[in-house]
């Protein structure tokens, strides 16, 4: 392998986000992992988890990181494609677990300098949540405030960025203008 790609993937819930990430990490290596961020909180949780294991379970190894994404990252140097879905979840994860606006950013940071460094391809898949309202709580607020933070972070690591709208995929970077010609995502 002569160095991976980071794709971010981003839009709404039902979007067609996730479709669009399991396809094109379908194509970009045989060897695969799927790192699940989500954690089952009650019994419905716990069914769509299952569900989604049984899903991929022979297309990906699936790793359950609800907090320390970087670890689950370094412990499979073997993978020719990761896939993270979500990365909104996971920072859910860490602000119900406590951690400050300040501890969140860090352990960005870390993730994006993790990200970068990776010679396999990495495809994170993030719901964007800036588009409503302006949340009625302070917790709702400072979730908006650290995913909006987290994507801009994660999208100066992303080589391509895609956004989900309607069931439509949107390709945001490379621009029509920047892909080289012949070339696919």
């Amino acid at each position: 392998m002569t160095g991976g790609r980071v794709v971010l993937v981003g839009g709404g819930v039902r979007s067609g986000k996730s479709r669009f990430a399991v396809d094109l990490a379908l194509k970009r290596g045989e060897r695969r992992v799927f790192i699940a961020t989500a954690q089952a909180f009650d019994d419905e949780m716990a069914d769509r988890i299952a569900r989604h294991r049984v899903e991929r379970a022979e297309a990906f190894e699936t790793v359950e990181a609800p907090t320390d994404l970087v670890a689950a990252l370094r412990l499979r140097p073997h993978a020719e494609v990761v896939l993270i879905d979500c990365l909104t979840l996971w920072l859910s994860n860490l602000l119900l677990r406590g951690d400050t606006e300040a501890d969140i950013a860090v352990e960005v940071g870390r993730l994006a300098e993790a990200v970068a460094r990776r010679r396999s391809h990495v495809v994170i898949v993030t719901n964007e949540v800036g588009m409503g309202i302006v949340p009625e709580s302070r917790l709702g607020r400072v979730f908006r405030d650290v995913a909006g933070r987290a994507h801009q972070r994660l999208a100066q690591e992303a080589d391509e960025i895609y956004f989900a709208v309607l069931g439509a995929i949107v390709r945001l970077r490379p621009s029509a203008d920047e892909v080289p010609p012949g070339s696919t995502p």
